[in-house]
């Protein structure tokens, strides 16, 4: 395998990686958003209908019936936006991103150099980037918000490892 090709090969593992970093750190700031609504949503909501309860019981008509209508407007929400899932969905794109970042990364600083043939290292590579557009296509779509988060994280450092920042000094 040509030193060109295996750099070609390098440098593309390298955007993969870069790639994977942005678009799982965005998952994660939109799983964290979301679960804030599921909590914004779900707190208020067993609270007033307790409430609700102990107000009907007690002979206020009025007032129990103002904080079901808060009730099943905060339900409907839940409903229709689900919170909670798509905080989970947005978490499952970020671990594999991240794994496949992870799994890319090992590939090209471990097994590159040690594997002598090109057929094997181009099907390691399109096995990536065939995982990488899988991935794409299923993920659910952030917000432009959590992608900026994830990149001011990311120029900031949050990304890395202590070893990177270790050979960068």
């Amino acid at each position: 395998m040509s030193d060109v090709t295996r750099e070609r090969v390098r440098d593309e593992l390298l955007r993969m990686e870069e790639d994977c970093i942005h678009s799982g750190k965005a998952h994660f700031n939109a799983s964290a958003r979301w679960a804030v609504w599921n909590y914004v949503f779900g707190i208020p909501s067993v609270i007033l209908s307790t409430a609700a309860g102990a107000a009907f019981f007690k002979d206020y008509p009025v007032v129990a019936g103002s904080m079901a209508l808060c009730v099943a407007v905060l339900t409907s929400l839940m409903t229709f936006l689900k919170p909670g899932e798509k905080s989970a969905d947005h978490k499952s794109s970020g671990d594999q991103y991240l794994a496949l970042r992870n799994n890319s990364r090992v590939f090209r600083e471990v097994e590159l150099d040690n594997t002598p043939d090109a057929e094997t290292v181009l099907t390691a590579l399109k096995g990536f980037t065939t995982r990488r557009d899988e991935l794409n296509q299923a993920s659910p779509s952030f917000s432009d918000g959590d992608f900026k988060k994830a990149r001011d994280g990311i120029d900031a450092g949050e990304a890395k490892h202590a070893v990177d920042k270790a050979h960068q000094a």
